[in-house]
């Protein structure tokens, strides 16, 4: 059995008509319970739930602190490769680009470790583009025991890989794979993956099931918010996650927020969600569950970014460069997309202090945990 045979049954329309016809006494039901279901949470990503975000707010931040106290992690992800076999139409990676495309070698990858260390990170995430012939498994294998020496935490966010290759990848260091569906609506998938394997959303849908069964450390989820409706799309990512929770309990999970931002081939920002509905998002799910790391990127600005540190934000990448190359040797490669954020480590460091948080640059869980 895999997530697919529950998806199923997961009825996009019905879903979003509930959520939109939730009731403020829904509302009010959800905030005062102390375990809250999918229902609950439908109710919290309402539009009856705005008037309530203050309150939301307050409990969020409470249940933050009381899980993960007073600390935010950091990371930073290293762009490997642009070279893509896909065709995306929010992508910059996507292969109809003309633009010059960048695999780091070996020796290249020494010196962005390098770099990147220089700057205190201890947790990085290796990013590709999908391109199984000349970035896939060979590749992997050369290149991951090289960047573990350097850090204790390592993740990655590429291609969907098959169970064996992420116990092979799990035995060279892997600990962490983020893999996001992009959107749950069959429909709205297939107008924005033109070519290539990302085609296949049954076999994306799948990888979390994948992961949990190699016994992967750490399992990413997410949308790319403005694809289609966030509401609907983050309640199905909901019901992922609680299936991943009951069925591989051994794993920890994260939920990531990214919104669309302009990039080579499409420029156009897409408001898929206000920065209001974003709060709302990130509040709604930590109130749904208080276990869930919740991850920010460079995607939002600065300003955003600080604002909500404190409401249930458990992990932030801070100085992303989000092409290869970009921290030793500044190569001029394209961008996957544009950053908004674009202050250095050290001054998202300070902000996160200045908001009375502590920065963490190592993950340590794994190491206490000792494996499976």
């Amino acid at each position: 059995m895999s997530f697919i045979e529950q998806f199923k049954s997961l009825e996009w329309d019905d879903i979003s008509l509930r959520i939109r016809a939730s009731t403020p006494a829904q509302v009010e039901l959800a905030l005062v319970r102390e375990k809250r279901g999918l229902n609950d949470l439908m109710a919290l990503l309402s539009p009856a739930a705005e008037p309530y975000l203050e309150q939301m707010a307050r409990q969020s931040w409470h249940l933050t602190r009381q899980r993960f106290g007073h600390t935010l992690q950091f990371f930073l992800p290293l762009y490997l490769s642009n070279l893509c076999a896909n065709e995306c139409d929010y992508c910059g990676f996507s292969m109809s680009n003309r633009i010059k495309r960048k695999t780091l070698t070996e020796d290249e990858i020494e010196r962005e470790c390098r770099a990147i260390k220089a700057m205190g990170f201890d947790s990085l995430l290796l990013v590709t583009g999908e391109h199984e012939a000349k970035v896939g498994m060979d590749y992997f294998r050369r290149v991951l025991p090289r960047v573990k020496a350097h850090f204790s935490y390592l993740m990655m966010e590429v291609q969907p890989l098959g169970e064996q290759d992420y116990r092979e990848l799990t035995c060279l260091g892997l600990d962490a794979v983020m893999v996001y569906q992009e959107t749950y609506q069959p429909r709205t998938y297939a107008r924005h993956h033109l070519k290539g394997n990302k085609q296949d959303f049954a076999w994306r849908l799948d990888t979390p099931d994948r992961l949990g069964r190699a016994g992967i450390d750490k399992i990413g989820l997410g949308v790319l918010l403005g694809l289609d409706d966030w509401r609907t799309d983050s309640l199905m990512t909901a019901a992922h996650l609680r299936y991943l929770q009951q069925t591989y309990w051994r794993s920890r999970f994260s939920l990531s927020f990214p919104r669309l931002r302009p990039c080579t081939g499409n420029q156009r920002q897409v408001q898929g969600m206000t920065n209001k509905q974003l709060v709302q998002l990130i509040c709604a799910y930590r109130l749904f569950d208080q276990e869930v790391e919740l991850s920010l990127s460079t995607r939002e600005s600065a300003s955003f970014r600080d604002s909500v540190l404190p409401l249930g934000i458990t992990s932030l990448s801070a100085g992303s460069s989000t092409q290869p190359g970009g921290y030793a040797g500044r190569q001029q490669a394209l961008e996957q997309f544009a950053v908004d954020d674009s202050r250095s480590p050290a001054q998202v460091a300070q902000a996160v202090a200045a908001a009375g948080l502590q920065p963490i640059w190592t993950d340590w869980q794994r190491s206490f945990s000792g494996g499976y």
